[in-house]
C-alpha cells in the first residue's frame, strides 16, 4: 500500500515538472540571530562598616561613639570601665592621660590590651602625643611644636614617623598629635604647640606629620576650624573671633585642607566660636560640621574636644555633659570625647543619653547611624592594620 502511494506522488510530480511549472523559489535562509541572554544584576554590595552598624542595637550605636577615660591602671577596672555601656554595650574608645601611662611602653600596653574587649574588634585608644609642652609618653624625646617651626617638611615627617612608631609600641591607635592650628601671635597659648606660625607653612609642615605617621597611627588634625584667630584658651571659656568664612579660607582653613589631603582619618572640633559664621562653639555647631564634610570634604571620624572644658567654660548651658553629648552628635560629631570632671558614670550616661534621645525622636536615628558608621570604619582599620 505504502508503495503504490508513492509510486502515485513520484507520477504526479514527473507530470508537474513536465507541464513546465517550476516549483516556487525558496526564501533565502535567514541567519541565524539569538538573543543573548540576560546577564544577572550585580548584587549590591554593602559596606561591612555600614553592615555591622545596622546590625547593633540603638544602645550599641551610642556606646560606639564614646570615648571616655578612667585615671587607673587597674585591668580590671578598666576592663569594667569599657564594657559600662547601656545594656552592657562596649565604649567605642578611650583616651589615655598621665593617669594611665606607666614607665615603659610594655606597661601601657598591658593597660591598651585590657581596654581591648575583642581584639577583632578593637576601641579607638587614643592618646595627646604632640611632643614638647603635650606628651604623655616621658620616654618620648623628639621635638614638637615649636621646635619644629624652623624645620623643613621632610624633617617633620621623620620625626612624626618616628613618634608613630613610639605610640603604635603601647598598643595605642590614635594620635591626638597634629596642632593644625595658627597662633596670631607669638603671646598665643597654643603658639608653642603649633607646626607653623603662618597659614602657608602650617600647611607644608601639617601634611607631612600625617604622611609621616599614616599606616602606623590614625592622624588627629586639632582643633578646628582654628584655635590660633579666637584668643583665649578654650580649656577655661570659649574662645571667640569676629573672623569671617571669607577670611578663615584664606587663612587658618590652610592647614586643615592640607592635612584632610594628605589622608588624616580624625578631624577635632575645638570649643571655639567664629561669631561671623555661627555663634555656637564649633564643636556644638552644624554648620561648621558641614563645612568641614562639604567644603572640605572629610570624610573620617568628627570627634570633639573634651566636653568636659564645655562644663569648665562657666557658661550654665554647658554644665551638663549628657547634654552636651546629644547636642555635639545632633550638631554632627561621629564621636565625643570626655576627660574633665568625669567619673566612672559619666560617659556611660553620655551613651544612655544619646541612646534615649533616639527614642525621644530628638536625635535623628539616621545621625546616630551615620557617626557609628565613621566609627566602625576606623575600628575596621585598626583591626586590619593590627592583624599578623
Amino acid at each position: 500500500m505504502r508503495r503504490a502511494l508513492r509510486a502515485t506522488l513520484v507520477a504526479a510530480l514527473i507530470v508537474t515538472i513536465a507541464g513546465g511549472c517550476a516549483p516556487a523559489p525558496s526564501a533565502a535562509p535567514r541567519p541565524a540571530t539569538s538573543t543573548p541572554a540576560p546577564s544577572p544584576s550585580p548584587t549590591p554590595t554593602v559596606d561591612p562598616a555600614v553592615a555591622a552598624v545596622r546590625q547593633m542595637s540603638t544602645a550599641e550605636q551610642a556606646a560606639s561613639v564614646v570615648m571616655g577615660h578612667v585615671p587607673t591602671t587597674d585591668a580590671a577596672a578598666l576592663k569594667t570601665y569599657m564594657a559600662s555601656g547601656p545594656e552592657g554595650a562596649p565604649l567605642g574608645g578611650f583616651i589615655l592621660m598621665g593617669s594611665n601611662i606607666g614607665g615603659d611602653a610594655a606597661q601601657v600596653r598591658a593597660v591598651t590590651s585590657a581596654l581591648t574587649l575583642d581584639p577583632e574588634l578593637p576601641p579607638l585608644i587614643a592618646v595627646d602625643q604632640e611632643g614638647g609642652v603635650v606628651s604623655r609618653l616621658p620616654w618620648d624625646a623628639l621635638p614638637g611644636g615649636r621646635r619644629l617651626q624652623a624645620d623643613d617638611a621632610a624633617r617633620v615627617r621623620d620625626v612624626f614617623a618616628d613618634r608613630a612608631g613610639l605610640v603604635a609600641q603601647t598598643g595605642v591607635n590614635v594620635n591626638f598629635g597634629i596642632v593644625a592650628d595658627v597662633p596670631a601671635d607669638a603671646g598665643s597659648f597654643i603658639s608653642s604647640r603649633a607646626l607653623g606660625a603662618d597659614p602657608d607653612a602650617a600647611a607644608d609642615r601639617v601634611s607631612a606629620a600625617v604622611q609621616g605617621e599614616q599606616g602606623v597611627v590614625l592622624s588627629t588634625l586639632k582643633h578646628f576650624p582654628g584655635h590660633g584667630a579666637a584668643p583665649g584658651d578654650s580649656h577655661h571659656g570659649i574662645p571667640s573671633t569676629p573672623m569671617s568664612l571669607q577670611q578663615w579660607r584664606a587663612t587658618d582653613a590652610k592647614p586643615f585642607e592640607a592635612g584632610i589631603a594628605a589622608g588624616a582619618e580624625l578631624l577635632m572640633l575645638g570649643h571655639l566660636a567664629y561669631t561671623a559664621v555661627d555663634a555656637a562653639p564649633a564643636s556644638l555647631s552644624p554648620r561648621w560640621h558641614r563645612i568641614a564634610r562639604d567644603d572640605l570634604g572629610f570624610d573620617g571620624v568628627l570627634i570633639t574636644d573634651d566636653l568636659g572644658m564645655l562644663g569648665s567654660s562657666g557658661i550654665t548651658a554647658y554644665r551638663d555633659p549628657v547634654a552636651n553629648a546629644v547636642a555635639a552628635v545632633t550638631a554632627g560629631s561621629d564621636m565625643v570625647l570626655m576627660i574633665a570632671g568625669s567619673t566612672p558614670a559619666t560617659a556611660p550616661a553620655m551613651a544612655a543619653g544619646i541612646a534615649q534621645a533616639v527614642t525621644d525622636g530628638t536625635l535623628p536615628a539616621e545621625r546616630l547611624e551615620d557617626a557609628a558608621v565613621h566609627v566602625m570604619t576606623l575600628r575596621m582599620k585598626v583591626a586590619e592594620q593590627t592583624t599578623p
